[in-house]
């Protein structure tokens, strides 16, 4: 069983990572303003889906393989770090492009919609990460069986960022009108978002394996 420290600490950088923007985040402020919300939800449908996904591969051995051959869990734990480094230098680099880069999508089908948002997801680096690189740091052996310790886990993450990502369908036009004339606060945003990306990275890289 989960002790309150994986359960705290994991649902912290699931929080922290469904917040940094990203492809999915993106992807469904720009849809919700363009087709509305009800498309906005659809494609949420879509991208939980894909949460799913992730959470299912894990839970049947993908991540007990990962650390069961060290060689692999290091190469994808390090190639994990270095892809929020480099999301956290994208946040602050001079010149940076906005952090909500809303795109003009033409209306689609329902089908359409909620395949777009599986599939956003499912190419989403972030996602690998965070199975791949940072969800087997919470799993431990002597607590109990992995595979149910997965299962919580990702049903956690699931939880999470599906009611972040409805706030953000809800009030996506918001969310994209304050930061574009409130320029002070989205570079507040910015270095926050890079330091605790730049955190979690080094967190990978130095903490050893489980």
């Amino acid at each position: 069983m989960l002790d309150i420290s994986q359960i705290l600490g994991f649902s912290l950088i699931c929080l922290i990572m469904v917040v940094t923007p990203g492809p999915n985040m993106i992807y469904l402020i720009s849809r919700s303003i363009c087709q509305g919300q009800l498309a906005g939800f659809i494609s949420l449908a879509g991208v939980a889906c894909g949460f799913l996904f992730y959470m299912l591969c894990a839970s049947l051995g993908l991540t007990k393989l990962v650390i069961a051959v060290p060689y692999a869990y290091d190469a994808i734990r390090i190639a994990g770090a270095v892809y929020l480094l480099w999301l956290a230098w994208q946040a602050i680099r001079p010149n940076a492009l906005p952090l909500f880069q809303l795109k003009k999508l033409p209306k689609d089908s329902s089908l359409k919609l909620f395949l777009m948002g599986f599939l956003t997801n499912l190419l989403n680096p972030k996602i690998a990460v965070m199975y791949l690189s940072l969800l087997p740091q919470f799993l431990h052996p002597q607590q109990g069986n992995i595979l149910l310790q997965s299962i919580q886990l990702g049903s956690l993450q699931v939880l999470i960022s599906i009611s972040v990502n409805s706030l953000i369908v809800i009030s996506a036009g918001g969310i994209a009108v304050f930061l574009q004339k409130k320029p002070f606060w989205a570079q507040i945003q910015r270095w926050l978002m890079s330091t605790v990306l730049a955190g979690l990275a080094f967190r990978i890289l130095f903490e050893s394996k489980r």
